[in-house]
């Protein structure tokens, strides 16, 4: 547990997401030049639908992944259909989808994502490796309401301006830390809604303890997801009883024969009252319940 919880001076990621990252990298700069239109037809579009307070609640909430492939796992659901993919874990009660646009290693696409964005009525995010901000742009061209930001894959210079970048085009941001001084890199940007990733995605090795550890030193202010290597509703109960407020879970579901079965049996998850649970009561307490 000590290694989980040591901070060191940012270095390039190494592993499968280096790769990712250094891909990601050279299909933003493919893209750079559309930043102006991008700008444009996203000033033209109506607000995005609220993506943090779905997020809180009595039981936890879901954000159900289209997924068609992963690094880990390889196939996983070649065949899905995004847009139905998504309408049946709306059906099952998932609180928010994320649509997986990376095109190498995961199978995605924009046009999963645009067509998601069309196809349901919750907050829709998109995963990917995003480095630069034409990829904040081009999400919410597409209709996302918010975008998944890799602390380890992003430089201290980085994150900040890719947190400025999309908050200027109106769009969420997703933070996923696994350790004690990534998360004070995301609070240090401004992040609110704050994922911890069981999996080391430079590795791809999953340790189911990664986040029962750290989502208690999470502030009670921000959203806390649990992310990776839950199946069951027995697998999601330690994330609950550290606190989270909500869990992503990708493969599992992607696979499923009944996607609304499987997530409606998720999100029927209670969670217990937790010390940030506590914690945010007297906050409200302290401000006044405001």
């Amino acid at each position: 547990m000590q290694a989980f919880f040591s901070s060191a001076p940012w270095s390039f990621p190494s592993g499968t997401l280096g790769a990712l990252t250094r891909e990601a990298h050279e299909r933003a700069g493919a893209v750079a030049g559309t930043l102006a239109e991008l700008r444009t037809r996203v000033h033209d579009q109506p607000p995005a639908r609220p993506f943090a307070a779905p997020l809180r609640g009595p039981c936890l909430r879901v954000i159900a992944e289209v997924k068609r492939a992963s690094p880990s796992k390889g196939a996983i659901a070649p065949g899905l259909d995004a847009s139905m993919q998504a309408a049946a874990y709306v059906a099952g009660g998932a609180a928010a989808i994320s649509v997986l646009t990376e095109p190498t290693r995961f199978g995605g696409d924009l046009a999963d994502l645009r067509n998601v964005c069309h196809a349901v009525r919750v907050p829709v995010i998109r995963k990917d490796f995003l480095v630069h901000p034409v990829q904040l742009w081009e999400a919410r061209a597409a209709g996302a309401s918010a975008a998944l930001l890799i602390v380890r894959s992003l430089s201290p210079d980085e994150l900040p301006r890719l947190m400025d970048a999309a908050a200027e085009a109106g769009l969420a941001t997703l933070v996923e830390v696994r350790t004690l001084g990534e998360l004070d890199r995301a609070l240090a940007a401004g992040a609110t809604v704050i994922g911890v990733n069981n999996r080391d995605l430079e590795t791809l090795v999953i340790d189911p303890a990664t986040a029962p550890a750290l989502v208690p030193c999470i502030p009670a202010e921000c959203i806390a997801v649990a992310e990776s290597g839950m199946r069951t509703p027995v697998d999601l109960a330690p994330a609950a009883a550290a606190g989270a407020d909500a869990v992503l879970v990708g493969s599992a579901i992607s696979a499923a024969a009944d996607p609304a079965a499987e997530v409606r049996a998720l999100a029927g998850v209670a969670r217990p009252l937790s010390s940030r649970d506590a914690d945010e009561a007297r906050r409200a307490l302290g401000s006044g319940g405001h």
